[in-house]
């Protein structure tokens, strides 16, 4: 699969991006939290995400765009300010919620990703003193066509750390969607889907204690 291949709404898609030649995207909890906060801005409204994970120099997302939505606010009329109406203007709404179906817009995945890291490295740069990109280009995705790579990807994208030398079992790694899946305290990643992906969740946690073939997996999603 090309790494520029447009993105579909309603398909499983694999994101990976890094720093460019390799350079950290994260050097404290305050940029985490921030690159989190703008992921809510702009990828939120347009997919449904069911596993994360944060690495210093890189990260993996695995999401499925969402199907019959349209953005909430067109801001036709000039009702809002320029300032307010791009604070919510990446907000969507189900088609079906729509008081006027024949005048919305339909999103475009590619540049919600687009704004999302030029955002990002707007934040890294006017902090660091730096310029220009941060983030490798194009970002890389893999369609998810088969559901019994899911649970695999899932797994992957948990034990990255792991797999890094950053810890030894995924649950000592704060910056990833794992102790999200397995407590109970409120979350936006998809749980309830994720832990029936994998039966229940003591069979989640089983999974995650469990050796995947890291290279192969590499190779498959083209890392």
């Amino acid at each position: 699969m090309q790494a520029t291949e447009p993105l579909e709404l309603g398909n499983y898609y694999h994101i990976y991006n890094r720093g460019i030649n390799g350079c950290d995207l994260f050097t404290s909890e305050e940029n985490y939290q921030y690159f989190l906060n703008l992921y809510e801005k702009h990828i939120d409204p347009i997919a449904d995400t069911f596993a994360w994970v944060m690495m210093p120099n890189h990260f993996h997302i695995l999401i499925r765009l969402k199907e019959g939505i349209v953005y909430k606010h067109s801001n036709a009329d000039r009702s809002m300010d320029a300032v307010r109406f791009n604070e919510v203007k990446w907000e969507t709404q189900n088609l079906l919620a729509s008081e006027r179906p024949d005048s919305v817009k339909i999103p475009k995945p590619h540049l919600h990703f687009s704004h999302f890291f030029n955002a990002y490295t707007k934040y890294i740069n006017q902090r660091n003193n730096r310029h220009g990109s941060l983030f490798e280009r194009p970002f890389k995705r893999k369609l998810i066509n088969n559901e019994s790579y899911l649970n695999n990807v899932l797994v992957y994208i948990h034990q990255n750390p792991v797999h890094h030398g950053f810890c030894e079992h995924p649950i000592e790694y704060g910056w990833s969607s794992y102790l999200g899946c397995i407590s109970s305290k409120p979350t936006k990643i998809r749980r309830e889907a994720v832990i029936k992906w994998f039966s229940d969740r003591e069979n989640f946690k089983y999974c995650h204690t469990q050796s995947i073939p890291v290279d192969e997996m590499d190779e498959w999603l083209g890392i």
